[in-house]
């Protein structure tokens, strides 16, 4: 490879936007991007996404920074757009709000996540400016800003590998940003490899030799460990659970409280006239009427006549210094018929569980009549069956791999249980986004999770990442699975996101170095 060289520029070429080239290349890696992710799912695809951006980016290297930024901006804004895309319809749902207001936020929303690539080309343009090799100006900064650049629902790369079940096991060791490392590095070796083709640099032998020699050794260790967790699973105790999914709309639900709490009944029934089971599931938010905080109390208003242990999402209430608190709580009812332990979601969904500054501007909640307001839980404690401690994530918390690493962390569960209503998105791909990104926890801490939903997709994932079970989307059904009991430690759940870490550090370490020549 060659140095970019700096001396020659002049300042009118220094300023001058990239060739018209650079922005094409920004929007096909773009739609790359979002083809090839966890919606669209054509996975192939993201393992050249990459390389366009590198191609525009490597293009106006000789122009000011702010260059860099708009490029990286613009190819985040395009992926951000189209993998987003049902947050249209999900808006139109809870918001009240008409198309045009729903496109507009849709469209504000893909542009401050596009800021995410914008600091990537920032970052990009000053490390190669320094000197400093396209692999290490390339990778470093995506580790870094899939780690820490705050979003409302968290995106790695690394997502796009979900059905390469062996390849993904890794995510045992560094959480799914080192899967996004591997999928880095197939798109730096075919951009290397594109560039030794226009006689850009040498053959990049040494980049595809590492490249290749660490997928190998990704997809060998998944195979072990694969094979170390299904003998495991054969030898762990097992929980028999039953899944009820009544799939009601959203605001059917709220309407018709007393046929919500009819089906949920009629097909827990169906559920225990099958067979014995230890534990039946209902979704979040499945009973609606206020239910007590304190512990214990007598459940018999919402199991009835059922026998079986029940995990089912309610809203709670209390008053706190003459106001009134809501919480949405997930409760445990033993065989007794007694609630002894119970949930508060930690993590409010924004706009649908609660609006920015609602708190200082009560207005706000008058322009949004279709928005919660819950506050937030103070614990992430198991709720206890028997010998079983059982985490409870509910709704998004489980796409949120550092929340759910804490959960683990301090509650030592032996089964991960979701608890979700995706309703509000309807017949659109977030139901199975969420499913997608949900997989990557049981892999992380090697437990089985478990998804209740009311309207799809309930599914059950086993320790490797695997769909074991699942229902259909928008469908009233029932699932029954027997769920092996796992309490094991894994270098994710001990050390966390170290990847980004590390690149952190590499980044700190090059921007206060210069590479005067690259190899």
């Amino acid at each position: 490879m060659t140095s970019p060289s700096h001396s020659e520029s002049s300042p009118s070429s220094a300023n001058r936007p990239p060739r018209n080239e650079a922005y094409g290349l920004a929007i096909l890696g773009g739609v790359f991007y979002f083809l090839g992710w966890a919606g669209f799912g054509i996975w192939p695809l993201a393992l050249l996404c990459l390389v366009p951006l590198w191609g525009a980016l490597e293009l106006s290297l000789e122009r000011k920074w702010w260059h860099s930024l708009a490029l990286g901006w613009l190819y985040g804004t395009v992926a951000y757009a189209g993998g987003y895309h049902w947050l249209i319809e999900f808006l139109k749902v809870f918001s009240g709000y008409g198309l045009a207001a729903c496109i507009l936020f849709w469209f504000l929303f893909a542009v401050y996540l596009g800021f995410n690539y914008a600091l990537y080309g920032g970052m990009y343009w000053a490390l190669r400016r320094r000197g400093w090799p396209s692999v290490a100006a390339a990778i470093p900064p995506l580790l870094l800003i899939e780690w820490l650049y705050p979003a409302l629902f968290p995106t790695y790369l690394g997502n796009s590998l979900h059905m390469c079940t062996t390849l993904v096991q890794v995510a045992d060791l560094g959480g799914v940003l080192l899967v996004t490392l591997l999928v880095a590095l197939v798109n730096l070796s075919v951009f290397e490899g594109w560039r030794w083709w226009r006689r850009q640099r040498g053959a990049p032998v040494r980049l595809v030799g590492i490249s290749a020699a660490l997928v190998a050794l990704a997809a060998v260790y998944g195979a072990v460990r694969i094979h170390q967790l299904v003998a495991k699973m054969d030898e762990a105790p097992v929980l028999r659970i039953g899944i009820v999914q009544v799939n009601m709309g959203i605001f059917e639900k709220r309407a018709e409280a007393i046929e919500g709490h009819r089906r949920h009944l009629e097909q827990s029934r169906e559920l225990e006239e099958g067979g014995e089971l230890d534990l039946i599931v209902w979704p979040e938010s499945a009973y609606v009427d206020v239910l007590p905080r304190q512990l214990p109390w007598y459940a018999g208003r919402v199991r009835q006549e059922l026998q079986t242990p029940l995990l089912f999402g309610g809203i709670s209430a209390e008053m706190v210094d003459g106001r009134r608190r809501v919480y949405n709580t997930v409760f445990l009812v033993t065989e007794e018929g007694v609630v002894r332990s119970s949930y508060d979601k930690t993590y409010l969904l924004m706009f649908g569980e609660y609006l920015p500054f609602g708190d200082l501007l009560p207005m706000l909640y008058e322009l949004s009549p279709n928005s919660s307001r819950f506050t937030a839980g103070s614990h992430v404690r198991p709720l206890t069956l028997g010998p079983w401690r059982i985490s409870t994530p509910v709704c998004y918390e489980d796409v949120l791999a550092r929340f759910t690493r804490k959960m683990v962390r301090e509650a030592k569960p032996h089964v991960l249980i979701n608890m979700t209503n995706d309703a509000w998105f309807g017949d659109t791909q977030e139901p199975w986004i969420h499913l997608v990104l949900a997989k990557y926890r049981a892999v992380e801490h090697r437990r089985y999770l478990v998804r209740s939903t009311n309207s799809g997709i309930s599914a059950v994932v086993d320790p490797v990442g695997r769909v074991v079970a699942r229902t259909g989307l928008l469908t009233r059904e029932n699932l029954r699975y027997e769920v092996h009991m796992l309490d094991e430690d894994t270098v994710y759940t001990m050390l966390g996101d170290w990847p980004g870490w590390l690149s952190l550090l590499m980044i700190a370490l090059m921007v206060v170095t210069r590479r005067v020549r690259e190899r």
